[in-house]
């Protein structure tokens, strides 16, 4: 007795790339190990109604792609896979490369009549808060590798929109797409900054903190940007870049920030007090990492999770172990013993 044909090994196709819809996918799959069935059969095998498998078939048979086998009752064989479904797939090569070219001249249309001022294959000028946020969406869901971010105010994007932009982020992740973020220190004297950061950290984004930020900046997968036309003026407009030399230089820039950022993240959580030694405690040694950005004692505070005396009480005790008196020679000093580099 013959072996009953495994169909179920052979992985389910997206169907609907070649304008089938799932049922009729579904019951041409069946179809092929199961010669000459019935439309009743086909309709139990895949879970359905009899009216819509034999719907279903009908479609099939337009499409040449299963045959109606003569003889009592309607029965159906599927036609050989290999040149049926080839005649399907060129079709659909076709078409294809048709609405490729229609989109190439809609994309010259659109040119031509949203801005006058500076646009080309190169550049866009996004002119609007609104087309901001929305191109940004866009290219955040379109993200397949990574994406980096310069963070610094002041902010384009509605802030009732994080959530929507923290799940879309957190769905990137999951699958594989990564997430740097480089925020100016004085970027976290903002409650939603600070949370959005730390809410980036927990969905599993790397955020590092910087001082001094240049720009604004989002680099999509090295292939698209998002940065200001202004660098203080969020309401001028931002710079859609597909320039592939300014791309790299985009690129160099926030690599760069990035090697010479502070790690942060696990650190950001408040962190017990280690045995007196002759360095200071992990949590004394993230505030003076902090200190040498610039960062007031209170946004460290806020930073860490902890309360303004405790950071009080561990600069105080850096400057004693270090002889300094102010700022300054903290950060001097510290950086000659090598307190300042992580993982001494």
């Amino acid at each position: 007795m013959a072996a009953e044909p495994q169909i179920s090994q052979v992985p389910s196709a997206p169907w609907g790339g070649l304008g089938l819809p799932p049922l009729a996918g579904r019951i041409l799959e069946y179809l092929v190990g199961h010669p000459e069935t019935a439309p009743a059969q086909a309709a139990a095998a895949v879970g359905t109604s009899t009216a819509a498998a034999a719907r279903a078939l009908r479609l099939l048979e337009s499409e040449l792609l299963a045959v109606r086998v003569s003889g009592r009752g309607a029965r159906w064989s599927a036609s050989p896979p290999r040149p049926a479904l080839g005649t399907l797939l060129a079709r659909r090569r076709e078409e294809l490369a048709s609405l490729e070219t229609h989109a190439e001249r809609l994309h010259e249309v659109h040119i031509s009549v949203t801005n006058h001022r500076f646009a080309s294959d190169q550049f866009e000028i996004l002119d609007t808060e609104e087309r901001v946020t929305a191109r940004y969406a866009h290219l955040l869901r379109a993200a397949r590798h990574e994406v980096l971010h310069l963070v610094m105010p002041p902010y384009v994007a509605a802030v009732d929109g994080v959530p929507d932009r923290l799940a879309v982020q957190a769905a990137a992740i999951r699958a594989g797409v990564r997430f740097r973020s480089v925020y100016d220190s004085d970027t976290l004297t903002d409650e939603v900054s600070l949370d959005t950061a730390r809410r980036g950290v927990e969905i599993g984004g790397d955020v590092r903190l910087s001082s001094g930020l240049p720009m604004k900046l989002v680099l999509f997968d090295g292939t698209t940007a998002i940065m200001p036309l202004r660098r203080d003026d969020a309401a001028a407009g931002s710079l859609l870049v597909h320039s592939p030399t300014l791309l790299h230089v985009l690129g160099a820039l926030f690599e760069s920030l990035w090697e010479h950022g502070v790690p942060w993240g696990q650190e950001a959580r408040p962190v017990p007090p280690a045995p007196a030694a002759d360095t200071p405690n992990p949590r004394a040694r993230e505030v003076l990492r902090l200190l040498s950005l610039g960062m007031k004692q209170e946004t460290i505070a806020r930073t860490l999770g902890v309360s303004r005396r405790t950071v009080q009480k561990d600069v105080s005790d850096i400057g004693a172990a270090l002889g300094a008196r102010n700022h300054f020679q903290i950060a001097l000093l510290a950086q000659e013993r090598g307190w300042l580099t992580p993982g001494r």
